[in-house]
C-alpha cells in the first residue's frame, strides 16, 4: 500500500507470528514498464486506485531502492530472509545491487530475456521464476536460456496459475510433477506459487512435490509462495487472494508438520509401535497356539 510502516509490520508478523522463511516484495520502474499511454490512462478499477492515473497509482505504491535496503535490514533484524520480484531491467539492476540470496521474476516477465541475461551475468544468487500464463514451449525456451548461460542450476521453477483468486479446478497441482519430470535434472529446484483461497492446496502441493521428487529421483521441491496481507478487505486485487496472519501461521505450521510426516518407516516397526505391540498385538507367546482344528 506504499507505506513503510505497513511493510515492516508485514515482515514482523510473517517472521515472529507466522514462522515464514522469506519475505518477498516487488520492484518496478513504472516509466520503463508502462507505455506512455498506459501510464497516463485511468486505473481500470477506480475503486482500487491510489492516484488519478494508472502511472500515478503505481508510483504511489512503489518503494525506492533505499527503502528496499531498509526492508532488507528489517528482515535481517527479524530473522527472516529478504527477496524481491523484479519487473524490469532497471529494477533488476537495483535489487541485484542489494545482493539478496534470491531474486524472483513474476510470470509476467519470464520472457524478458534482456532482464534475465543481466541477472545471469551480474547476480550470483538463485533466480526464481514463475510459469503462470506461459506456454510449454516458452518454459522450454526459458530453461534452455539458463542452460546456455551456465546458470540453470541456480534456477528455481514455480508451478503457477495466474489469477486473483484462482479457482481450485485451475490450480493444477500436478504441474509440479510435470516440471519435475521434464526439468528436475536441469534446474536447481521446483516450487509452487499459489493465488487461491485457503491453505488446503498448499499442503497438497507439498505432498505432490515430495512424492514427485522421490518418484523421479530429481526435481527437489523446496518453495511454496503465497501473497500475504494484514487485512483482506483492503482495496486492491491482490488482497482477496492473500492470506491474513492466522492463515499464513496455519500454513507454515501445517507445511512444517506434514513435511515431517512425508517419510517411509525406517524399519518394520517404529519405537512408538513397540510399546503398543506389547499391549495390543495378538501373539502366540501371549495366547498360545489357538488355531482351530477340524474334529
Amino acid at each position: 500500500m506504499g507505506k513503510m510502516d505497513v511493510a515492516k509490520e508485514l515482515i514482523q508478523v510473517a517472521a515472529k507470528v507466522c514462522g515464514a522463511d522469506i519475505a518477498k516484495f516487488q520492484k518496478r520502474n513504472n516509466r520503463e514498464l508502462l507505455t506512455p499511454e498506459e501510464y497516463a490512462a485511468p486505473h481500470p478499477v477506480p475503486a482500487n486506485a491510489y492516484g488519478p492515473t494508472y502511472g500515478a497509482h503505481r508510483e504511489f505504491l512503489e518503494f525506492s531502492i533505499d527503502q528496499h535496503k531498509e526492508l532488507q535490514q528489517e528482515c535481517a533484524a527479524m530473522g527472516i530472509e529478504y527477496s524481491t520480484s523484479v519487473w524490469d531491467l532497471t529494477s533488476a539492476k537495483e535489487v541485484a545491487g542489494l545482493k539478496p540470496r534470491m531474486i524472483k521474476l513474476p510470470s509476467a516477465t519470464n520472457q524478458h530475456y534482456e532482464l534475465q541475461e543481466y541477472l545471469c551475468k551480474h547476480f550470483d544468487g538463485e533466480i526464481h521464476v514463475s510459469t503462470g500464463m506461459t506456454t510449454r514451449a516458452e518454459t522450454e525456451r526459458l530453461v534452455a536460456f539458463y542452460e546456455k548461460h551456465g546458470r540453470s542450476k541456480d534456477l528455481v521453477l514455480y508451478a503457477c496459475t495466474s489469477g486473483y483468486p484462482v479457482a481450485f479446478k485451475d490450480i493444477c497441482l500436478l504441474e509440479i510433477n510435470r516440471l519435475q519430470d521434464l526439468y528436475g535434472d536441469r534446474v536447481k529446484a521446483v516450487g509452487f506459487s499459489g493465488h487461491h483461497l485457503g491453505i488446503a492446496a498448499d499442503v497438497a502441493a507439498l505432498a505432490v512435490g515430495v512424492a514427485g521428487q522421490r518418484r523421479y529421483g530429481r526435481g527437489s521441491f523446496e518453495y511454496i509462495e503465497r501473497h500475504f496481507t494484514l487485512d483482506r478487505t483492503w482495496k486492491g486485487t491482490d488482497h482477496a487472494a492473500s492470506l491474513e496472519p492466522d492463515g499464513l501461521r496455519r500454513l507454515c505450521r501445517d507445511v512444517a508438520n506434514v513435511s515431517k510426516a512425508l517419510t517411509y518407516k525406517e524399519a518394520g516397526m517404529l519405537d512408538v509401535e513397540l510399546v503398543q505391540r506389547d499391549k495390543l498385538k495378538w501373539s502366540t507367546e501371549k495366547h498360545g497356539d489357538r488355531v482351530p482344528h477340524k474334529a
